[in-house]
C-alpha cells in the first residue's frame, strides 16, 4: 500500500433514478352526457350488481351519491330480510342442529345403521353411556377411596367428593377431629383424579 492513496474507493456515486414519473391517466371522460371533465370517481351502476361501475367526475359523483337510495323500490319485508342477511354477510344459514346430510336424491336426511352403537350416547337401557377408560393403579385406589365405580362419570365424582367432604369435615361433626384423617384421604384421592385429567 502506497502512502496517501486509500485502499478502497471512498467516493460512491449514486445513479439518478431514470424511471419516468407516473402520470395520472385522465383520458377516461365522465360518463354523463356532454360532460368534458375526467371520470375520476367510480360509482356502482345499480344495487343488483355492485361490482359493475360507471366513472363520473367529482361533481356528478357527489350528485349521484346524494340521490343514491339503495332500498328504493323495496318493501318493508324486503328491507328487513336484507338487514338480517347482512348480519351474516349474505351467506346461507340454518337453525342450530338442523344441518344434516342429505341423501343423493334429495329426499330427506341420509340415514345409516350404527350396528355397534358407536355414535349412541345412551346404552341399551336408555341410560347415559359410561366412559370406558383404562385407569392406573393410583387412579383405581382413588376411586375406591371415594367409594365409586371405576367407570364413574365426572358428575358422579364431583358429587361424591362434595358429599364426603361435608360428611368428614370437623365442622359437620361438632368439632370432632376423629374423621379428619378420612377427610385428608378423600381430598388426596380427588387431587389425584384431578391431576390425572379425569375431572
Amino acid at each position: 500500500m502506497t502512502q496517501g492513496r486509500p485502499r478502497f474507493k471512498s467516493d460512491i456515486r449514486i445513479k439518478k433514478d431514470s424511471a419516468k414519473p407516473v402520470v395520472k391517466d385522465d383520458s377516461r371522460p365522465c360518463a354523463v352526457k356532454n360532460c368534458a371533465k375526467p371520470g375520476d370517481c367510480r360509482v356502482p351502476k345499480s344495487r343488483e350488481n355492485l361490482s359493475d361501475y360507471v366513472f363520473l367526475c367529482t361533481a356528478h359523483a357527489r350528485a349521484h351519491n346524494e340521490s343514491w337510495d339503495f332500498f328504493k323500490g323495496m318493501g318493508d319485508g324486503d328491507i328487513e330480510r336484507f338487514r338480517e342477511e347482512a348480519m351474516f354477510g349474505h351467506r346461507p344459514t340454518w337453525p342450530m342442529g338442523k344441518r344434516t346430510a342429505r341423501a343423493r336424491n334429495g329426499q330427506g336426511p341420509l340415514h345409516f345403521h350404527d350396528g355397534h352403537a358407536v355414535l349412541d350416547e345412551d346404552d341399551e337401557t336408555g341410560q347415559p353411556r359410561r366412559p370406558e377408560r383404562q385407569l392406573t393403579r393410583l387412579q383405581i385406589m382413588s376411586m375406591d377411596t371415594l367409594q365409586l365405580a371405576h367407570n364413574a362419570t365426572l358428575i358422579e365424582i364431583k358429587a361424591r367428593y362434595k358429599e364426603l367432604v361435608k360428611r368428614f369435615h370437623p365442622d359437620a361433626n361438632g368439632g370432632d377431629r376423629g374423621a379428619e384423617e378420612r377427610l385428608k384421604q378423600v381430598i388426596k384421592a380427588y387431587g389425584v383424579l384431578r391431576a390425572s385429567g379425569l375431572i
